[in-house]
């Protein structure tokens, strides 16, 4: 008989995982309770669920990882299940432990089971007992520098450093030669201690080329163990995963019998219960190592759910309260391919640099897909991020994750190619552009994946398209013609108001009126670029920041007579632009969206695009590309420019953990000045050009704004 499911279940998380588990816990009839910081009050997750219980605090430390908040939060609501989602306290033993004590049923695995999966050292020893294969390494206590330098030159260059309770790609280090074991050997156990609180350190032989596959198990209290295929996670950027994919490429039936088996006796090797992913290394010759075991619910398991068609987080709270596995190993098959792309907030251009800012506009392709079905024709975006919500620096950059299936791995590619075009978001950098080149790449549309794949075409990756900037420039003079438009309205009903009190005073009106006003507008913009060299295309040199004007005309009788093409409904203009000059009118088909036709020199079609304004900002998204630039006072801008000539400025907020120079220090391009630490991970700050250190402005333990100038160099 079903076990009873208990009424409430809260949700130690935030942003989409949140989500993701309230949509499940809906659909089944339980009541959920989000967990807030202060910075997340008005977040996506907290509307989405049906309680939500302050935690008070803005960092990871103060809200979402304070174990004892979340319980008191749980006994407050009368929560009787508790889902930790992924990163935060889902693998931390002591937390299910305590959920226990407190008669609350923690959603995942024994706290024994996460102790020994936990700790890579006790992992790597427990699978190999069950013999799986893993690669040779050092995993033991003896943790002193000498120590280490010698058992790594047992096991020979090029290895890697593992933090022993490290994860998500932090606390780890690839090191091709013995001098650089030490630098990096410090850099791990800083970034360990900061993410983990523990700095152990393991040492495992590198595979110069391998793919990253991973095996979905579960495991129920009854004994019952079941494997729901494979995933292909070699698409890897800072040894973070990018792409995910179902079915692997070339995975033969054989392969994937003998890479199954061993991630189920995985499992059984520690007596696991819930959702665990099991991850491999595969080598070119097809022989397979263990690596790690994650005690949780994967942030790609969305692949896996599309082509099995079954809800991983459903199982997770059945297998919890007791039920035995929804579906037996014979009653689970693949049908179709399933591609996910995560889209961060990040700069790839800047070696995928976290960023940081408020999202003015996001538009998600078409939904469709059931977190259940592997729905042939449905797109499915996981995301806890709306327009307006800021994405500041202590949580995850991730802004969602868009998910297709298909028929075939290359209808799959089709349609996650349509839906990245189709994808919006202004206000701040993502990686959706990168996405795209990503996944169509020559290689990878034909299943060359490998794990240092982004590494090796990091240039090809991220080279400039070559941009046409009229069409660019007319679209946001357009918008910023809107927005001033707005502000006669306002004035408008302000003059409405005013004359009420005094309808034949001058000094009341606000109707717009100018003496010796004129029909002519110049703006001035500077087009900045996300990467760091010059740009590439129409109308610009050579510089990081090019600098346009762009002249506007109303367009009065005779210009509507000399080009009665144009709709005389819409707002009719004449545009002076660096390729010439262009008859143009423009619709607002919404409040960010613009209908542009355009008659010149390099376009002669209609045109539209994507905009938003922040302060002197103006954002855009014009065929399937961001465009940032800014309207210039030119009044101040050599006087601004001057003032900050030379300046290296913070990339991000974060902490000065380092500074690797001196002022009066002669520095070369790419010297390295200081690091970061932002995220819980390590940043290297690089000198841009050659000089002389003028001025520095901050110290080892410093916090530093975005935008803070850092140093100065002459």
């Amino acid at each position: 008989m079903p076990a009873k499911f208990p009424p409430k279940l809260l949700i130690a998380n935030r942003a989409e995982i949140a989500c993701r588990v309230a949509r499940t816990a809906k659909r089944m009839g339980l009541g959920s309770v989000a967990v807030y910081s202060d910075v997340d009050c008005a977040a996506l997750h907290v509307k989405q669920c049906d309680e939500s219980v302050a935690l008070g605090g803005v960092t990871a430390g103060e809200s979402y990882l304070d174990s004892d908040k979340i319980l008191l939060a749980a006994k407050q609501c009368g929560a009787q299940m508790i889902h930790p989602g992924y990163g935060f306290l889902s693998e931390n033993a002591d937390f299910a432990e305590q959920c226990n004590q407190a008669g609350i049923t923690f959603i995942g695995p024994s706290p024994a089971s996460i102790r020994i999966m936990g700790a890579k050292s006790a992992a790597r020893r427990a699978v190999a007992s069950a013999n799986v294969p893993v690669l040779p390494g050092y995993d033991d206590e003896q943790q002193d520098d000498e120590y280490l330098q010698q058992r790594a030159n047992e096991i020979g260059y090029p290895l890697l450093i593992k933090a022993v309770a490290g994860g998500g790609g932090k606390g780890l280090r690839m090191v091709e030669a013995r001098a650089d074991l030490l630098p990096a050997l410090a850099a791990v156990r800083r970034e360990s201690r900061s993410a983990f609180a523990d700095d152990r350190v393991m040492l495992e032989k590198f595979l110069p080329v391998a793919r990253h596959i991973e095996v979905q198990v579960f495991a129920d209290q009854h004994g019952n163990i079941v494997h729901l295929y494979e995933r292909d996670c070699s698409m890897q950027r800072r040894h973070q995963k990018i792409i995910e994919e179902s079915p692997a490429v070339g995975m033969t039936d054989d392969l994937r019998g003998q890479m199954t088996r061993a991630a189920v006796e995985c499992a059984r090797a520690v007596d696991y219960m819930g959702a665990g992913t099991v991850e491999f290394l595969l080598a070119p010759d097809n022989a397979f190592y263990f690596m790690e075991m994650n005690t949780r619910l994967q942030v790609e398991h969305p692949v896996t759910e599309m082509v099995t068609g079954q809800d991983l987080v459903e199982w997770q709270i059945r297998v919890a309260s007791g039920e035995s596995l929804p579906c037996s190993q014979s009653q689970l098959s693949l049908s179709g391919h399933a591609i996910e792309a995560r889209i961060y907030a990040e700069n790839p251009a800047q070696q995928f640099l976290p960023a940081t800012g408020t999202v003015h506009f996001i538009h998600h392709p078409d939904d469709r897909a059931d977190d259940r079905v592997g729905d042939q024709t449905g797109i499915r975006v996981d995301t806890g991020i709306k327009a307006g919500d800021v994405i500041g620096h202590h949580y995850d950059p991730i802004i969602s994750k868009l998910i297709v299936c298909g028929k075939s791995r290359q209808e799959a590619l089709h349609k996650i190619t349509l839906a990245l075009a189709d994808y919006q978001i202004l206000g701040v950098h993502h990686n959706i552009s990168f996405l795209d080149k990503l996944i169509n790449h020559r290689l990878f549309q034909n299943g060359a994946t490998e794990t240092r794949f982004v590494e090796k075409h990091y240039r090809e990756l991220i080279e400039r398209a070559v941009i046409d900037f009229d069409p660019v420039l007319a679209l946001a003079c357009c918008y910023e013609l809107k927005i001033n438009h707005d502000r006669q309205i306002a004035a408008r009903q302000v003059n409405e108001q005013r004359q009420q009190s005094d309808r034949w005073s001058p000094w009341s009106l606000a109707d717009g009126w100018q003496n010796n006003l004129t029909r002519t507008l110049s703006l001035h913009f500077d087009y900045q670029d996300d990467h760091q060299g010059g740009h590439q295309g129409n109308h610009q040199g050579d510089h990081e920041d090019a600098h346009f004007v762009a002249g506007i005309e109303f367009a009065g009788t005779e210009f509507n007579r000399e080009h009665p093409d144009l709709d005389l409904s819409a707002v009719n203009l004449r545009l002076n632009l660096p390729g010439g000059v262009y008859a143009a009118q423009y619709q607002m088909s919404s409040a960010n969206h613009i209908q542009l036709k355009m008659n010149g020199p390099h376009v002669r079609h209609a045109v539209s695009g994507v905009v938003a304004k922040s302060g002197d900002q103006i954002m855009l998204h014009y065929q399937g590309r961001n465009h940032h630039l800014k309207l210039v006072d030119r009044r101040f801008q050599e006087q601004a420019s001057a003032q900050h000539s030379g300046a290296v400025r913070a990339p991000m907020p974060g902490l000065i953990i380092a500074v690797a120079v001196e002022v009066g220090e002669k520095v070369s391009s790419g010297t390295p000045l200081l690091i970061v630490e932002a995220m819980k991970m390590e940043h290297q700050i690089t000198a841009p050009k050659d000089g002389v250190v003028k001025q520095l402005n901050y110290a080892v333990g410093d916090q530093v704004k975005d935008g803070d100038a850092l140093l100065v160099i002459e």
